[in-house]
């Protein structure tokens, strides 16, 4: 992949999830005017068969015909000459991370083949999602094709670098669909920040400001809300048709790739999601491995405590909030554990999996 550049890049399995995210990418290159790169990485799931080159080459064979599966539809939307079709050896969440490297954006969708029932995210998504570069989209629920059906795009807004990128990618995702932009501030995201509420109200009008007048075409709503961000950003995602945030706020957990706000629009968002890690992110070293590399906090775990804050906020026990936003180490381990998370054995097979 030296030296290579990619416009769109749409993670493909030949799932239906992944089918909706070839979809998804095929409207967003057609409305910004540029290539789509379906990319179907592969990794036979019996190493000892290497030994029989026969078997490994039907193998690629068969990937080779899935791949094909997913190009039509682009290739009718695009034309066969911008659409591009990637066959690569290696763990898929691994692959499209080097690929959101030199990327305008990679889509996947919200589940692939996995074989766990229940979950509304997969473990693949779950990885690109917290240790891609850039623009991440992931396509799960209904959504709507670029200049079709009405509905705005929401972001959230709390004055970070990667709320920040987000802004921009809302902009400019909003201008694509000729509709209004709905922003986000949430006045309560940090328990221990809640005597600052004018400050942070006041900076996200001046952001505002600034950013309206680069898009004096966009229509703009500012929402501000009085509460956390993750039961506010789905309420107005119940109507929008995406909802993008940075990857990471201002408060949160140390040793996360992505937020708790972030994980939690991921698993409950009933529309496509946008996350922007913005340049020099840094990756979280947290419990469980992901992309072969880097590490996070279990996304479900994570949640959880994300929601325990909510609720001691939403009674209004601050100090209680507080103590949960504050912990970290040994005390965070006690707490998830004691709680039905316990810390994954290094060894276990799939620990990386959430």
């Amino acid at each position: 992949m030296m030296g290579m550049t990619y416009d769109i890049v749409a993670g493909y399995d030949g799932s239906p999830g992944s089918a909706q995210a070839v979809r998804w990418a095929a409207r967003e290159a057609l409305a910004r005017g540029t290539t789509l790169t379906v990319c179907l990485a592969w990794r036979p799931g019996h190493m000892e068969l290497a030994s029989q080159p026969p078997t490994w080459e039907l193998a690629g064979q068969d990937g080779k015909k899935i791949l094909a599966c997913g190009l039509p539809y682009a290739e009718w939307v695009l034309g066969a000459g911008r659409v591009h079709a990637e066959f690569v050896g290696g763990p898929a969440a691994q692959v499209l991370c080097e690929r959101s490297r030199a990327a305008e954006m990679v889509v996947i969708g919200s589940r692939g083949h996995g074989k766990l029932p229940g979950l509304r995210l997969g473990s693949v998504s779950w990885q690109v999602a917290g240790h891609a570069s850039g623009r991440v989209v992931i396509v799960g629920g209904r959504w709507r094709p670029v200049n079709q059906a009405p509905g705005s795009v929401v972001v959230g807004v709390d004055g970070s670098a990667a709320s920040q990128a987000a802004l921009t990618f809302a902009f400019e995702e909003a201008a694509l669909r000729d509709v209004p932009l709905e922003a986000l501030c949430a006045l309560a995201d940090a328990p221990g920040r809640l005597g600052e509420l004018r400050l942070i109200e006041d900076d996200f009008n001046h952001v505002m400001a600034c950013e309206e007048k680069k898009h004096p075409d966009v229509a703009v709503v500012r929402k501000v809300a009085v509460g956390t961000p993750r039961p506010a950003l789905l309420n107005a995602a119940a109507e929008s048709q995406m909802l993008i945030t940075g990857c990471r706020g201002r408060g949160g957990f140390e040793g996360m790739n992505l937020g708790s706000v972030a994980q939690a629009v991921l698993h409950h968002s009933p529309c496509p999601v946008g996350i922007v890690h913005p340049p020099g992110c840094h990756l979280g070293q947290g419990w469980d491995d992901a992309a072969d590399g880097g590490s996070t906090i279990r996304s479900d775990a994570v949640v959880a405590l994300a929601w325990a804050i909510d609720a001691a906020t939403g009674r209004g026990d601050t100090e209680e909030a507080a103590r949960l936003a504050s912990l970290q180490g040994a005390e965070l381990n006690r707490w998830l554990e004691a709680h039905g998370y316990p810390r994954p054995r290094k060894d276990a097979p799939g620990s990386h999996v959430n």
